[in-house]
């Protein structure tokens, strides 16, 4: 039934805000073309400390990065020029391509404060034939991402192609994406069709194949086998996976198939060949002065939340 069980890990990314790092992780670094997944929250923080949230500006290659709130809200600003807010049951899908830098402020005080910011950060890697695109931000509302109810199910279709439904956010493989909650009792599968599936447990407790799981587990799945998900109380859960694309290598907040191209956006980025947003370029998140090779374990941290 489960090839896998990932514990969370914390991750600091400023004093006072600490998030669940699900991916990557020693082994497993990816499922299907998710490369990185971040939990943040929910945060409780006075309003004068929210600018300690904040992630300057700084930059990616290779990923699609996937923001997702259960509350609160984040200003996103790039170097295309978008500023677009998120809110809970939006995506936020910006693609790097061949390098983008983006920051993410938290600037509101009456929707931050009281432990309301709850989110959810991917990345899913691009194919070769894509990772040289041009980037692109879409945000995508509420009403564009179909829901899907039965008796004690509730699941919202982020992106790809699950049970049937689809929407129009932009993806570059084969991939699914869902938001689901279940009331205790209900039963519940993954998508059938892709050789890798896991679902993380944001908040509740399952049953799976007669074992307990809970906040901050990620169950990658059995290929070829279908398990049943039992909710033993009210439960959160994102389910995910999709089409393996094959190595890749990741290094900060760069990802790519060639370690020499990962090698080419740190000298991008030091020598400010990646331009910043234009509405937020007075200060960005250095290079880190690191010497590991690309590859994921021992490399520096990626600058979450996205």
């Amino acid at each position: 039934m489960l090839d896998l069980v990932i514990d969370a890990r914390q991750a600091a990314l400023s004093p006072g805000f600490e998030v669940r790092r699900i991916l990557p992780y020693r082994l497993r670094r990816m499922l299907g073309p998710f490369i990185f997944m971040d939990h943040a929250g929910p945060v409780q923080l006075a309003p004068e400390r929210l600018p300690d949230l904040d992630v300057l500006p700084h930059p990616h290659i290779g990923l699609s990065t996937v923001s997702y709130l259960f509350g609160g809200q984040v200003t996103h600003r790039d170097s295309l020029g978008v500023q677009q807010i998120i809110r809970p049951g939006e995506v936020n899908w910006m693609t790097a391509g061949r390098g983008i830098a983006h920051s993410e402020r938290f600037e509101d005080p009456a929707t931050l404060a009281g432990g309301q910011l709850e989110m959810i950060q991917t990345w899913v890697a691009l194919p070769e034939s894509a990772e040289e695109d041009a980037p692109s931000f879409t945000n995508y509302q509420p009403h564009e991402l179909p829901i899907f109810t039965d008796t004690g199910v509730w699941m919202r279709l982020i992106a790809g192609d699950a049970f049937g439904l689809r929407n129009d956010v932009r993806t570059h493989s084969p991939l699914f994406y869902l938001h689901v909650v279940l009331q205790p009792g209900a039963r519940f599968g993954p998508p059938r069709g892709y050789p890798e599936r896991g679902a993380y447990v944001a908040k509740g407790l399952v049953e799976v194949a007669g074992r307990r799981y809970g906040p901050g587990q990620l169950l990658v799945f059995t290929p070829g086998i279908d398990p049943v998900i039992v909710a033993l109380e009210a439960s959160t859960l994102m389910l995910l996976g999709g089409e393996p694309l094959g190595e890749r290598f990741i290094w900060w907040n760069f990802v790519s198939s060639r370690k020499e191209r990962i090698e080419q956006a740190k000298a991008d980025w030091k020598a400010g060949r990646i331009e910043l947003p234009p509405n937020d370029n007075a200060e960005f998140v250095p290079l880190p002065e690191d010497k590991t090779r690309p590859a994921g374990t021992g490399t520096p941290p990626p600058q979450a939340l996205s």
